[in-house]
Order: structure tokens, then C-alpha cells, then sequence
């Protein structure tokens, strides 16, 4: 059975790169490029692909918000798995530019890179790209004179690479998640990461008791980020990650008591993390078993 995973395409982006990690537990896998997260997304719901493997979180930029507004656009999604992807740029150029006005690449990317733009390319102008690897097909047409994209992007476009490892902060990385169609979630491997989005009633103190739902059962949250509904001032959708399964106990019940609070609640997903970001909730078998021997005087 062919698995088809949707990503932020041209080929020679880090996302492709991310797809390839994620092939490795899935069985033969085709890819199907497109112009942007909500896209990718989009043909999950459509039943155009299994997957799509969208970015996220950057390191040094923070959340992806394109795909934070994708995951809320139609039909309910999970997450799946997540990878880790180091990010480094080569600026490339085509094999007979001499003068270089124009640097493209993605925005994301653009953030990453501004310090060396400064001190190398001063005067040089940004041409925003929809991916990396769009920037990298750009300068091979002529719409522009370098890119910043991943080495790959130079090889599949024929483009020569001035520079190489190019990061303003070192050992930046972005996080990529793999999303599907609602279904059981990944299993629990005891380092693994929780998501949800939810709302809440504009009264005060609703956020903070959300909160200490997870605070007094001692699940630990690794991010928490709003964005605006669009329905109207004032409203905004909570993205929280936990660290723990919803098979945990104490994670089950902060997801119950955070349902019981919220107006609505979507649950993305549990899955393993790609690395430990926190302390997982405690094992409370041993504690119910304690109170169990309590009961019976031992």
C-alpha cells in the first residue's frame, strides 16, 4: 500500500527532508508537493493524501503560525509523529551571477540568516518565498539572484553555492509534526508529547484555572501560544503542548477537568517526542497502590 504524505514543496526543502524521517515508519511512501501548510492539511481532509508534514516550530522564530491557523481551518486532524530538523542555509546563485541585488527565501528562513545578510549583502533586497526550495527555482528562472535554501535545493536546480552552514544562532533547528485523519493515538513510549486547542469563556480568571487543571495534577506544559478566532476581538484559541500521553493518568484527567472548563476543546494527538522538553507526569499506580496497602493495614 502506497502511503501519500502532502508537504511545503518544491523538492529541496527541509520539509522533504522532514518527510523522509517520517517515511522510515510508514510503508512505501509517494510525496505530493504543494504551495503551502494549509494546503498540505487541506488534502488530508480531502482525502488526497494520508499525511502532510508541515512545520510547526522554529527554534529561533517560534511558532509556525500558518500551520497553527491550518490545523482549525476544516475538519478535525491529528498529530501523529514529530521530527527534529537541524536548519542551516547555502546561498546559492546561478553559475553566471556577478552582482547580486535580489535574496530570496522563505520568511521563516529570512530571520534566520538576517545578521549574515547584513554583514555580507548590505544592500541587498528580500524577495519573500512561499518555501526555500521556491526561492532556490526562483533564482534558476531569473527572479532573483541568490537564495537561502538547504544544499539539495543548489543540486536539483542547478545553481552554484557561495556559502555554506549559513545561521545566524548555531544548532537552530525546526520542529515538523506528520498530521492525519482522526484515529487511535500514536503509542505511548513514556517520553511523548500531548496537544490540544481550546477556548475558553471571557470571564475573568478562565485561563488561569485552565492552567491549574495541569499545575495541580502535575502535568508539565512545554508551550502555550494564542491566535485571534477571526470571528471577532477579543477571542482567541489557546495551543497548549504537555508533556505525557493522554494514556497517562494524571494527563487524562487534566484533559477531562480542561473539557468540563473550556467551550470547546479539539485534542490533536499523542505521540513520542523527537526530544525530552520536560518532565513526564508521575506514574500514579504506585501511589494507588500505596493507599491500597494503607486500606488494608500493611
Amino acid at each position: 500500500m502506497i502511503t501519500t504524505i502532502a508537504f511545503l514543496g518544491p523538492a529541496g526543502t527541509f520539509t522533504e527532508t522532514a518527510v523522509h524521517k517520517f517515511a522510515a515508519h510508514l510503508p512505501e511512501v509517494e510525496t505530493m508537493p504543494v504551495g503551502s501548510p494549509s494546503e498540505a492539511v487541506a488534502a488530508v481532509r480531502a482525502g488526497q493524501a494520508e499525511y502532510a508534514c508541515v512545520a510547526i516550530e522554529n527554534s529561533v522564530d517560534g511558532a509556525v503560525t500558518t500551520t497553527f491557523d491550518a490545523l482549525v481551518e476544516g475538519e478535525p486532524v491529528q498529530i501523529y509523529r514529530e521530527v527534529d530538523i537541524p536548519v542551516a542555509f547555502s546561498i546559492m546563485t546561478r553559475p553566471d551571477t556577478e552582482d547580486i541585488k535580489r535574496l530570496s527565501t522563505h520568511p521563516v528562513a529570512f530571520q534566520q540568516i538576517r545578521g549574515w545578510v547584513k554583514e555580507h549583502l548590505p544592500e541587498v533586497e528580500f524577495v519573500p518565498a512561499s518555501s526555500n526550495a521556491a526561492a532556490a527555482e526562483a533564482v534558476a528562472r531569473g527572479d532573483a539572484d541568490a537564495a537561502a535554501a538547504p544544499a539539495r535545493a543548489a543540486e536539483i536546480f542547478g545553481l552554484e553555492t557561495m556559502a555554506q552552514g549559513v545561521a545566524d544562532i548555531k544548532g537552530a533547528a525546526t520542529r515538523f509534526v506528520l498530521v492525519g485523519r482522526p484515529g487511535k493515538p500514536t503509542a505511548r513510549t513514556g517520553q511523548d508529547r500531548t496537544s490540544v486547542i481550546f477556548t475558553l469563556p471571557n470571564e475573568p480568571g478562565s485561563l488561569v484555572g485552565a492552567l491549574q487543571d495541569f499545575a495541580h495534577r502535575g502535568v508539565d506544559l512545554s508551550r502555550i501560544e494564542s491566535r485571534p478566532t477571526r470571528e471577532a476581538f477579543g477571542e482567541y484559541r489557546f495551543y497548549i503542548d504537555l508533556i505525557g500521553h493522554i494514556e497517562d493518568q494524571p494527563v487524562a484527567e487534566a484533559l477531562r477537568a480542561l473539557w468540563l472548563r473550556a467551550q470547546n476543546v479539539l485534542f490533536l494527538g499523542s505521540w513520542p517526542a523527537a526530544t525530552p522538553a520536560g518532565r513526564p507526569p508521575r506514574d500514579l499506580a504506585a501511589a494507588d497502590e500505596w493507599v491500597a496497602r494503607a486500606r488494608r493495614g500493611q
